[in-house]
């Protein structure tokens, strides 16, 4: 049996080649004491493997080594990385540990039990050489008197998959991420609840002059379908702020329109700006942008892009570059 630890077959390492070279031109090279490098990535059922270079047509899950070995290049250019759609099966998690080695660590909750929950867990992938967990790790649980409200829009029972919150320490900088999942529910506004109480949930520790830090950044799979949509007014109705370019980038690979606006806005990444008595975030936001793999990884297999999917992802990874300078 054929191991991620493995010397990839000659035609895998070509690919890997081709995909490392797009990434230098797409992600800001890891700069020592001077940036960091977050994203997030909702990584399509993440969960079994197959252990072997190419899985044939008999194989299930159709995610291989080949297309694990594509995901490990992606996320070692990153500092931190908030991955969705984490398994109850920890096959893949693992085998990615060991592809991208002993500098990485990793921080998860346990299964979402329950149909709404999937069966999924929250997740962050981190390079210890870069950033290490200061303390912090959580889930956020909505008071009581919260779901009491009658209000239509109002959250009336927990989160479907509870939003999970980590501290994390670079160059002498704190932050906290807070990532989660939002349940897609049977129409779009059975996404509303849990968008307003996320965004009331940061707002409230945030003002909070006892929290941990304020510099709060929450970042996940939204399933906001456009900007400026009910859903978005939702989230960022106690001004949470995403950056222009971030607001730009495509956020799934079935998102083939030319130019404009994308066409679904499902991850995110958001923080305060200081606006309405909201405390600013004190990292320096450089630049952001998503990870358009379709066109570099596994390109000699003539796989459709819905069957790309299901080997890395139907989502981009979605990322922020912050300054970390004195």
């Amino acid at each position: 049996m054929a191991a991620i630890t493995d010397v990839p077959p000659a035609e895998v390492m070509a690919d890997l080649k081709g995909l490392s070279a797009a990434l230098d031109g797409a992600v800001p090279a890891k700069a020592l004491d001077r940036n960091l490098l977050i994203a997030t990535w909702n990584i399509r059922a993440f969960g079994e493997l197959t252990e072997s270079w190419k899985a044939q047509e008999t194989d299930e899950p159709k995610r291989d080594l080949h297309a694990l070995a594509c995901i490990a290049e992606i996320v070692r250019r990153f500092d931190v990385v908030a991955v969705q759609e984490v398994k109850a099966n920890l096959k893949g998690l693992r085998h990615l540990l060991k592809a991208l080695g002993p500098d990485w660590g990793f921080l998860l909750t346990d299964v979402t039990r329950g149909a709404p929950g999937n069966d999924e867990r929250m997740a962050f992938l981190y390079d210890t050489r870069r950033v290490k967990p200061s303390g912090l790790a959580c889930e956020l649980v909505v008071p009581k008197e919260w779901l009491a409200r009658v209000d239509a829009d109002a959250l009336h029972e927990q989160f479907a998959r509870t939003p999970y919150a980590v501290s994390f320490l670079s160059a002498g900088q704190t932050f906290i991420l807070v990532t989660l999942h939002v349940v897609y529910g049977g129409s779009p506004a059975d996404r509303v609840p849990e968008l307003k109480a996320i965004a009331q949930w940061m707002a409230a520790w945030a003002k909070d002059s006892n929290a941990w830090h304020h510099n709060l950044i929450a970042l996940g799979d939204f399933n906001i379908d456009r900007q400026g949509d009910p859903l978005y007014t939702a989230f960022t109705s106690t001004g949470l702020h995403s950056p222009d370019d971030l607001n730009a980038a495509p956020r799934t690979i079935f998102d083939t329109s030319a130019g404009g606006q994308p066409t679904a806005f499902y991850d995110q990444i958001a923080w305060f700006t200081g606006e309405g008595g909201m405390p600013a975030l004190s990292l320096a936001y450089v630049k952001g942008g998503h990870v358009d793999f379709v066109p570099h990884a596994m390109t000699a297999l003539g796989l459709t892009r819905q069957q790309l999917s299901w080997r890395l992802s139907d989502h981009y990874p979605l990322w922020a570059e912050f300054s970390i300078r004195e």
